[in-house]
């Protein structure tokens, strides 16, 4: 089963070339900024400033800079650099304001420094418990501050809001904001808006209920709050919103959530003081495992909100019955167009699953939506409702297993993209990998790991070196540069790999982005021409910003290899090239003359596994078992990014009581790998094993043919 599923991927991926009252809480908020950051700042940033995760409301990502342009980019050269204490991925997007740069690292810590010589000023850890791992989905990762006033805000991993002075970093208040911290993460970016802290949460494969909220700049307390699914029926519901919602839904999925988390993508808009945020995924992916039928409003979606009090206004789901993991959850872009002759405001937004879609930005009115990869979950878009007609191939809980493209890490994921109003281009950092899906037989819910109602084993790669190599042949990546009125691509660059870094757009008719390969590359904005390129000596998720300091224009980016793509996609997550994390801070301005360290060399692993001794009902039992609460961390059939420890090497496989004391004592809970015994027996300790020693055996051969 297993070989014909990934055949069936490998086959397939060379195609990819109201009136009512919020949930809680009262209008109003905390008092808006007069000094320091403001709201009209924010609004429209001094122009060497960036101020806000997307520099402005709009969430452009483009800057009018044009010092560093594209005839003298070639001078650009490392200004300074700053290595960082956590080799995890690094997501974050600088901010600068009045000579500040203000950054956050993996584990939620924050930074200051000098903008212009890196001299650090101040180091905030919030000190989140490693064991917080466990429920993060894709890595101890943060994607950035708010600044607002004269405060520095972040949201922690483990679920807390925090208030830093801007000038020392010391917290002015903390609080917890989520439901619980056994669901729920926080790795997104706050905003701020007329004295209000917005932040969502992550969660959607565990047993969260998504949610956005409010929370007052001063005190920290609740102005609002408008969740994104139903709650349990019997106990009422917060508002028309939700129990419209509720129509959508079957079964009893309030036990598991329902997922629909708000955990990156928030935009405010001025213009019609609505604050726009995408939601994720339902939960579980599996709509059999909970009796879920309906489109479960408002899951995979685009919901629009009152900035003032949370109240709906309206909603677009781009992902009906979403079952993939195709979360809505990218970065939502407000831009003037011209489209029908006419001028339009309206919201560009490219989710997981792989359609541009353009809508109006005071209604929520559908304009277009158009396929920027090939898509075959979806038979196509309805022109007038921009509903997509689902393939019923594509429903594989009603039979076999489906390998979609798009995949779960989507079209596009969640690494920025940019709008430039000069070249009128969207530019996309695009995926082209495709995703098996099989439905778990029997599945029940548990207290601990991903709740998604799937089989991983049935889907894992196999060891043949042939579907490995198709496989890893057409999984690649994509630089889009596309046209939301001509509806189609102006330019594009082909990458080797997946889950390359976000773009930076600016008027020196530049594109910046960095790769999973390790390189930090500038484009023509027009055109696409390479222009210029930096080994950073570590792969880029995060995207690019720019600012000015006394005359000078300098380019900043964050530098580190890990995210989803690296923790759980196995042999795949190698098609860039093996490389170690090493993160850090790089600056660049015209003439620089600073230089990186050479890059430590990478250690060669050699694959010496003990002999395989266990039944073949025992390795099945743990394949079966691995693939629903190993692969997420140390990846698909045992192969590991990077990242995380890779259990093919563990010199544990020879001790069955030493995996025992991990996996159900808790041995390495210090380090983030929490005891799993409210799950498993200490027999399924060592099937597990003996599934590692079975694959590492495997791949062994595999590396000697």
């Amino acid at each position: 089963m297993r070989l014909k599923v990934l055949g069936l991927m490998a086959a397939l991926l060379p195609l990819a070339a109201c009136n009512i009252k919020s949930d809680g809480g009262s209008a109003g908020g905390g008092t808006v900024a007069s000094t320091g950051v403001t709201d009209a700042m924010i609004a429209q940033a001094p122009e060497g400033e960036w101020l806000s995760y997307g520099r402005d409301y709009g969430e452009q990502r483009f800057s009018p800079l044009t010092q560093v342009n594209d005839g003298n980019v070639g001078q650009l050269g490392l200004a300074w650099f700053h290595d960082f204490e956590t080799a995890r991925g690094q997501e974050s997007t600088p901010l600068m304001h009045d000579g500040t740069l203000y950054i956050s690292t993996a584990w939620s810590m924050v930074k200051a420094f000098d903008a212009k010589t890196g001299a650090l000023k101040w180091s905030y850890d919030p000190e989140v418990p490693r064991e917080t791992l466990v429920r993060a989905c894709c890595d101890a990762v943060n994607r950035g501050v708010a600044l607002y006033g004269d405060k520095v805000f972040v949201g922690t991993l483990d679920g807390r809001l925090v208030a830093l002075d801007q000038k020392t970093g010391k917290p002015v208040w903390s609080k917890v904001v989520v439901p619980n911290q056994q669901d729920y993460t926080i790795t997104g970016a706050p905003r701020v808006v007329k004295g209000k802290v917005l932040i969502g949460s992550g969660g959607a494969e565990y047993k969260a209920r998504g949610y956005i909220a409010a929370y007052d700049v001063n005190t920290g307390n609740e102005v609002w709050k408008f969740h994104t699914v139903p709650g349990n029926p019997a106990d009422g519901f917060e508002n028309k919103a939700m129990e419209n919602a509720a129509r959508t839904w079957a079964g009893e999925w309030w036990k598991l959530g329902g997922g629909g988390t708000v955990w990156d993508s928030i935009t405010y808009d001025p213009t019609t003081n609505l604050v726009l945020f995408g939601t994720g995924n339902a939960e579980p992916w599996n709509p059999a495992a909970a009796g879920r039928e309906g489109d479960s409003l408002y899951t995979s979606s685009i919901v629009a909100v009152n900035a003032d009090t949370g109240e709906y206004a309206w909603h677009f789901q781009e992902t009906p019955e979403d079952r993939w993991d195709f979360d809505s959850a990218q970065q939502i872009t407000l831009a003037d167009l011209m489209i029908g002759g006419q001028s339009r405001h309206v919201v560009l937004h490219a989710p997981k699953n792989g359609h541009v879609y353009v809508l109006d930005a005071k209604t929520g009115q559908f304009i277009s939506a158009t396929p920027f990869v090939m898509v075959n979950w979806a038979t196509g878009i309805d022109p007038k409702t921009g509903k997509a007609t689902v393939n019923p191939a594509a429903r594989y809980e009603k039979g076999a297993p489906f390998v979609s493209l798009p995949g779960a890490v989507g079209a596009h994921s969640w690494q920025p993209q940019s709008f430039s109003p000069k070249t009128g281009l969207l530019y996309l950092p695009v995926n082209n990998a495709a995703f098996p899906y099989a439905a778990a037989k029997d599945w029940k819910a548990t207290d601990i790991g991903f709740q998604t109602g799937l089989d991983g084993y049935v889907t894992s790669m196999p060891a043949d070196a042939k579907v490995q190599a198709e496989a890893m042949k057409a999984t690649t990546g994509t630089l889009v540069a596309w046209d939301p009125v001509a509806k189609k691509a102006a330019w594009k660059v082909e990458l080797p790999s997946p889950s390359n870094g976000g773009i930076l757009s600016t008027a020196g008719n530049l594109v910046f982005q960095g790769t999973a390969g390790g390189d930090f590359v500038a484009y023509s904005a027009d055109k696409g021409k390479q222009l210029w390129s930096f080994p950073a000596q570590s792969g880029i998720l995060a995207a690019p910003m720019t600012y000015a300091i006394d005359g000078e224009q300098y380019v900043a980016v964050m530098v580190g290899w890990g995210g989803v793509w690296d923790v759980a996609t196995g042999v795949l997550a190698h098609k860039a090239k093996k490389q170690r994390n090493i993160s850090r801070l790089v600056v660049f301005k015209l003439g620089g003359k600073a230089t990186l360290p050479a890059a430590p060399p990478m250690a060669k692993m050699v694959l010496d596994p003990p002999p395989f001794t266990g039944t073949p009902e025992q390795a099945k039992a743990g394949g079966e078992l691995y693939g629903r609460y190993c692969n997420v961390c140390h990846g698909d059939a045992a192969v590991a990014g990077g990242l995380n420890p890779d259990l093919r090497h563990s010199a544990a496989l020879n001790a069955p009581e030493a995996i025992r004391s991990v996996v159900i004592d808790g041995a390495l809970q210090h380090n983030g790998m929490v005891s799993f015994k409210s799950a498993l027996k200490p027999e399924d300790a060592d099937n597990i094993r003996h599934y590692l020693i079975k694959r590492a055996n495997e791949d062994k051969e595999l590396e000697a043919r």
